[in-house]
């Protein structure tokens, strides 16, 4: 085979692949460390806009809709119009939308921006995860792929205590506005050094003739757009309840189905399902998806406690998730040397291993730990999931053309976004009810005749004797069942955790059952 006849085979990036990745490293950290603030900040722009907190949380389902919805037709778009030109697209979109977000003077038009927003957002990880693979050498690849992950996996990490900061010190606009100068050098920079090789450019010359899967297009959308309102508003609506989380659950179902026969049958699909044909493909998706569910799952946990049950502010709680950030950061490097030379699947199974162990000894969590042991349950988690993003997306790309670099990259975002949601969705809906359970119980153990309890309201009546006799036993019985609510909510944590634990467990020996990867010094992501 001379290179002449194949010119694409020796394709090389006109600039350094490090530079390239550095480039597209920045827009993921911006759209990530975005996503992150903006959660902190929805009480000050509910407050800001005169909204109520149900109204405001429109602000991030329209966000993660619009995202949803675009992940996964990414490639078909890149494949249309070129990949540079719809990644610089994405970035020119974000940046815009940003600034708008933060001049915004109504939630309506707030909320319309950051669909705006979450299009442009949603664009940005598969395109960028296809550059990294087809700009690096498949035994490069495991390095390329720590760096991206430093960004996806730190910007969550500062974006509580970044946001926390913001909204205490200057307007919630700002959370939005920071993301212009970045927007700008991202699309400065990606102009210069991003370019599409070969394959892609033949790939968009023959497309142009093709007609568009309008079909597969709606049934996409409306599927993971059902989908991502689902899991955002069913504990809010309490699921099944509720006639609309009915009626986007048969929307969701229908489209999803619909989704899998159509594309399956056509030519030229909007998403590639045969991908799943692929053992390890699938299999890494299936990890992406447990990855993300136990990564956002588990972000949010460790704040939600220290801030509502231990009294933290936001910037303080930040604060205690920011050395787990750190601690990844320190791993990343060490992960992307080792995965081109021991197989992934036991740099997996160490990764699922490892985070298991740190969930379950974060079952000790109480209401007496100081920040230094909530900041230590975090870099345990922090050290094991530096094992899992990198090893698991080079797995991804193995066995599978090149062609199919910027499906593998939207559908494998998508399992992690998605797996986010879900696991988000978990932790809020069985804390609620776990909660409420356990208060049952607890007050349950709480008669009149028991003298551990007598003597607590003997000590709490003494302590508000200022008070009068009657509102001091109305305000002892207060606390006590201020404690009963704490413990519930400390117990339902702890059973939260656990069920992480078990999960991320499992895991361990379906890996090295399922999963093939390649030998020690074979090139990691080779095709």
């Amino acid at each position: 085979m001379s290179r002449e006849e194949h010119p694409d085979v020796a394709w090389r990036p006109s600039h350094s692949p490090w530079l390239v990745g550095l480039t597209v490293t920045l827009a993921t950290f911006m759209e990530v460390l975005d996503t992150s603030i903006a959660n902190v900040a929805l009480p000050h722009i509910a407050g800001g806009l005169s909204a109520s907190q149900e109204e405001a949380t429109w602000v991030l389902t329209s966000y993660l809709v619009s995202n949803a919805v675009v992940l996964p037709i990414s490639a078909w778009i890149s494949s249309r119009v070129g990949r540079k030109r719809f990644y610089m697209a994405c970035v020119a979109l974000f940046t815009i939308s940003s600034f708008l977000c933060g001049f915004a003077p109504n939630l309506q038009s707030l909320i319309f921006f950051r669909v705006l927003q979450g299009i442009g957002g949603g664009g940005l990880a598969p395109s960028e995860q296809g550059i990294l693979a087809d700009t690096f050498e498949p035994r490069q690849r495991g390095m390329a792929f720590a760096m991206y992950g430093l960004a996806v996996v730190f910007a969550p990490a500062i974006g509580p205590t970044l946001g926390g900061y913001i909204v205490d010190h200057a307007s919630w606009r700002w959370i939005f506005y920071i993301n212009v100068p970045v927007g700008i050098a991202s699309l400065f920079f990606s102009s210069m050094v991003v370019e599409d090789p070969p394959w892609l450019e033949q790939e968009k010359e023959d497309s142009r003739g093709l007609k568009v899967d309008w079909l597969g297009l709606g049934l996409v959308a409306l599927a993971f757009g059902s989908l991502q309102i689902i899991l955002d508003k069913g504990q809010q609506d309490d699921w099944f309840s509720s006639p609309l989380i009915v009626v986007f659950t048969m929307v969701m179902v229908t489209c999803m189905v619909g989704t899998v026969v159509w594309e399956w049958a056509h030519p030229n699909p909007i998403v590639n399902v045969r991908l799943f044909l692929n053992r390890n493909f699938a299999t890494s998706a299936a990890l992406m998806f447990t990855l993300g569910a136990v990564l956002y799952g588990s972000t949010v946990l460790i704040p939600q406690f220290v801030q509502t049950l231990m009294g933290y502010s936001a910037e303080r709680a930040g604060m205690v998730l920011s050395p787990g950030g750190f601690t990844t950061m320190a791993m990343m490097p060490l992960v992307g040397f080792l995965v081109s030379r021991v197989p992934a699947k036991y740099l997996i199974t160490l990764g699922f291993a490892g985070l298991s162990l740190a969930l379950w000894h974060m079952t000790s969590i109480n209401l007496l730990i100081d920040p230094h042991t909530a900041t230590m349950y975090r870099i345990y988690q922090a050290a094991s999931l530096a094992f899992l993003f990198v090893p698991i997306n080079t797995v991804a790309y193995l066995g599978v053309p090149r062609e199919q670099n910027n499906q593998i990259s939207g559908l494998m975002n998508l399992a992690r976004n998605i797996g986010g949601s879900v696991g988000i969705s978990f932790f809020v809906t069985t804390l609620a009810r776990s909660s409420q359970r356990y208060q049952n119980q607890l007050v349950d153990g709480l008669s009149s005749s028991n003298p551990v309890l007598q003597e607590r309201l003997a000590q709490l009546q003494q302590a508000f004797a200022h008070a009068g006799p009657a509102d001091a036993l109305r305000r002892a019985y207060g606390a006590i069942y201020m404690s009963v609510q704490q413990q519930a909510a400390v117990l339902s944590y702890i059973g939260i955790i656990q069920d992480l634990a078990v999960v991320t467990a499992i895991f361990v020996p379906l890996i090295l059952l399922f999963l093939r990867t390649n030998r020690p010094g074979a090139p990691a992501g080779a095709h």
